[in-house]
């Protein structure tokens, strides 16, 4: 038992460390880029340009994600009357078509440009670079005893799931999706789950 949890802290430690590196590295590379989006959504959409909403991280803690503003003001207000329209079978919300999204947000979603900066949640080891996506608070209270396990590891900001079935209906296959990467999670599955999101950005998927 000493043993394996002195492993499980090693490999914590290495997964930790290639955020922080990989992080670092990416957040000086693109930080034109996000300058340039954050224009954009000022100018086109006006204000706030960040968008910050609670978010269940490890072990159910929560935390305050960040992304690029892809809404109208007062779209969480709106949720209840669309959940008739969601398109996830499960605890979670999709529609494809959102009346909520801004101009710029319609393209920010298809190319999700919008979570580059939770890059910074990453570096504040609030998320992992790749992990589980994370809940809200109203989708964790509505798991199975099952669907909790995905909560033993950080968040992602991409995960085995986006690149594997992102076009998914049912929760149920994703949480599938997450439990397999915690089981098989080595620093090379990191970089190969990141290296398959980079085009599946571009491609709009």
């Amino acid at each position: 038992m000493l043993f394996e949890r002195r492993q499980r802290a090693i490999a914590r430690g290495r997964k930790r460390l290639f955020d922080v590196a990989f992080g670092g590295v990416a957040l000086v590379l693109l930080a034109p880029l996000l300058a340039f989006v954050g224009l954009v959504v000022r100018a086109v959409d006006g204000g706030p340009i960040l968008f910050r909403q609670s978010r269940i991280g490890l072990h159910g803690r929560p935390f305050q994600l960040i992304k690029f503003r892809t809404m109208e003001p007062g779209a969480e207000d709106r949720l209840e009357e669309l959940m008739a329209r969601n398109e996830i079978r499960g605890p979670a919300f999709k529609v494809t078509d959102d009346p909520r999204l801004t101009r710029t947000g319609r393209i920010l979603r298809a190319t999700s440009l919008d979570e580059l900066p939770q890059i910074w949640n990453v570096l504040r080891d609030e998320m992992s670079l790749v992990g589980p996506r994370p809940p809200l608070p109203w989708e964790v209270d509505a798991y199975d005893p099952w669907h909790h396990r995905r909560l033993a590891v950080k968040p992602g900001i991409t995960g085995l799931w986006q690149v594997q079935a992102r076009q998914g209906e049912d929760f149920d296959q994703r949480v599938e999706l997450d439990l397999e990467y915690i089981d098989r999670w080595s620093v090379w599955l990191d970089i190969e789950i990141i290296v398959r999101t980079i085009p599946a950005m571009f491609k709009g998927r």
